[in-house]
């Protein structure tokens, strides 16, 4: 099991975090994404923490970190903002952003905010998609919008008495029939399903979409862009740039990547075949391969 140490910010939040590697190695700052925690990169910090200095918090509403109420401290400025203070805390003055799901959402806003600041100098981004791409499939795209359907029923407080039964796994079983149990290692599975019985973090888990400015119409809106429509709040990205994607992810399907290149200007992109929407430990060889040959490529 990884150790964790206890990072209090500056802005007062509080979060439980793994900080494995040599301390004068090139840093990596994972992000995990909904409904994990740091333990999503478990084999990757295993992998790279000989050489790499591996930062993985639990994040913002995630297992012991801190659960601040109300939707509004769950907006992605503050999840954005929580990674510059934690690096800040830690002594790092330069990282390559690495993040899944969630994760891989703030990952690329830290991405965008730290190559101005010139703190952020790499991003490996696994199965997340651009702000703007995904905004404009859900608007376009009938597959996209019917496998985000689900982000409806957690944003719905309809659903809030189920969450207070049965924990966050009701919800999880009634919106997305999730379980994978040949997937994932029985004890990890058992891990996340204890956690999930945290109400509390069950709740800050769910403001995170709740709190998100991304559109998700209902499937019998036209499927059409607004006539404001408009991606010109996020600059194009130009440090180095992985994408890893999973190719039979159900909730992100491979069409997220066709237009990343008009938002990054040196992109590798790295598809998984074969593999569902946790390639960083449902295919993690592939995972670690990939990042290997780019981290030393853009060293």
């Amino acid at each position: 099991m990884m150790d964790q140490i206890r990072v209090i910010l500056a802005n007062g939040i509080e979060l439980d975090c793994v900080d494995s590697g040599p301390r004068g190695a090139p840093v990596l700052i994972f992000l995990h994404g909904f409904p994990e925690s740091h333990r999503t990169w478990r084999h990757q910090i295993a992998h790279f923490s000989d050489r790499y200095r591996c930062i993985a918090p639990d994040q913002r509403g995630y297992r012991g970190s801190s659960k601040p109420e109300g939707e509004e401290n769950y907006s992605p400025d503050k999840l954005v903002g929580d990674i510059f203070l934690l690096a800040d805390a830690l002594g790092v003055t330069e990282f390559t952003v690495v993040g899944h799901d969630w994760g891989g959402a703030i990952a690329w806003g830290v991405a965008m905010a730290g190559q101005e600041m010139g703190s952020v100098k790499r991003a490996i981004i696994a199965n997340a998609p651009h702000h703007a791409v995904f905004q404009k499939l859900l608007y376009t795209s009938p597959v996209q919008r019917k496998a985000s359907q689900y982000m409806r029923g957690f944003r719905d407080p309809a659903n809030d008495a189920l969450v207070h039964e049965h924990g966050l796994g009701g919800l999880l079983m009634q919106e997305i029939k999730w379980d994978a149990p040949d997937k994932m290692e029985p004890e990890e599975r058992e891990r996340l399903l204890e956690e999930w019985q945290d109400r509390d973090a069950a709740f800050a888990m769910l403001n995170w979409y709740r709190a998100s400015p991304i559109d998700i119409p209902p499937m019998d809106a036209p499927f059409e862009l607004p006539e404001d429509w408009s991606h010109t709040p996020f600059p194009r990205l130009r440090i180095p740039t992985l994408v890893i994607w999973a190719q039979n992810d159900l909730a992100l399907p491979p069409e997220n990547t066709a237009e990343l290149g008009d938002h990054v200007e040196d992109l590798t992109l790295v598809e998984v075949p074969d593999c569902g929407h946790f390639v960083p430990w449902e295919a993690p060889r592939a995972v670690n391969a990939a990042m290997e040959e780019f981290l030393e490529r853009t060293a």
